[in-house]
């Protein structure tokens, strides 16, 4: 496991934060084609505009439909699953989302503990504000903290420019001021998307990271349920997707009952947890699809 825990939180991990061109996806480039295209044809002769207004209906769809796509890659990179020179042949990624949460990360972390197993919290950045010493814990105890937005709004999908760039901007402020390190990983709620947040997130240089699996344990309270789903298919190199915390009041995933059943069979396949390890870039995102097994696609919170 040397050769790749000394990428995982190692002195990069506090460089000073510059961004990365922003290189726009196939797809987003024939829908600017499409709309420039239509909005030449409307200036020289304005009834063409029937003929044009179905394919820019047909071309928000697609892109809306490709947003909601978790495990795709249409609107910008998005690491599912760890390329295989980030990772050892027992190596996985546990990751957690939606905390710090004190009725629950303490046990996280204390079950984490027990194997020496290791883990990468996407933290909504109003709770890290809220709890730090929390936020401090989980990074001293060998884990590490990425963004998952401010607020957590359910509407993140549908924001513009100044929406996006908030959420993201202040997440990665607060978290690099509580815990002594940017975020290089970003993963949006429900894992959904729109074109523009490509964009904003190569200001940071951040890469979108979703799951190879996930088990619903936001929702679904009975943990062999959960479990059976997040193990599937799971093998080394795969991302897991578990909550450490629930928003709005609710009450927190059932994690301390999921959590114990999934380290045993882990333990039983011969596999680890590792933290997604530093510096993956938007090729790694594209090396991991290439080999990629048993991907969820649909979104889950």
């Amino acid at each position: 496991m040397g050769g790749v825990a000394s990428r995982r939180l190692g002195p990069a991990a506090k460089r000073p934060e510059t961004g990365r061109p922003y290189r726009p996806s196939p797809l987003i480039w024939a829908s600017v084609g499409l709309h420039g295209a239509a909005l030449a044809a409307a200036l020289m002769k304005p009834s063409s505009l029937r003929q044009t207004l179905p394919l820019l209906i047909a071309d928000h769809l697609a892109l809306s439909a490709a947003g909601s796509w978790t495990g795709g890659d249409l609107l910008g990179p998005n690491l599912v699953r760890l390329p295989a020179h980030a990772h050892c042949a027992d190596e996985l990624c546990l990751t957690f989302d939606d905390g710090p949460d004190p009725r629950s990360t303490p046990e996280v972390l204390d079950l984490l503990d027990q194997r020496s197993d290791r883990a990468t919290f996407f933290c909504v950045g109003r709770r890290v504000a809220r709890y730090p010493d929390l936020a401090k814990e989980i990074v001293q105890r060998g884990h590490r903290i990425e963004n998952h937005t401010y607020h957590h709004r359910n509407t993140f999908a549908f924001r513009l420019w100044n929406g996006l760039t908030e959420e993201v901007d202040r997440a990665q402020e607060v978290i690099a001021e509580i815990v002594g390190r940017r975020p290089q990983y970003f993963r949006p709620p429900a894992g959904m998307r729109n074109p523009i947040l490509e964009a904003v997130l190569a200001r940071h240089d951040l890469l979108l990271v979703n799951w190879t699996r996930r088990g619903f344990d936001a929702v679904v309270r009975d943990p062999a349920f959960v479990v059976n789903r997040l193990v599937g298919s799971a093998s080394a190199g795969s991302i897991l997707l578990l909550h450490d915390g629930a928003l709005g009041g609710g009450a927190p995933p059932a994690v301390d009952r999921i959590l114990p059943r999934l380290l045993e069979v882990l333990e039983r396949r011969g596999l680890r947890s590792m933290p997604i390890p530093d510096g993956l870039t938007p090729a790694d995102a594209t090396s991991g699809r290439s080999r990629r097994v048993g991907v969820d696609s649909a979104s889950s919170r």
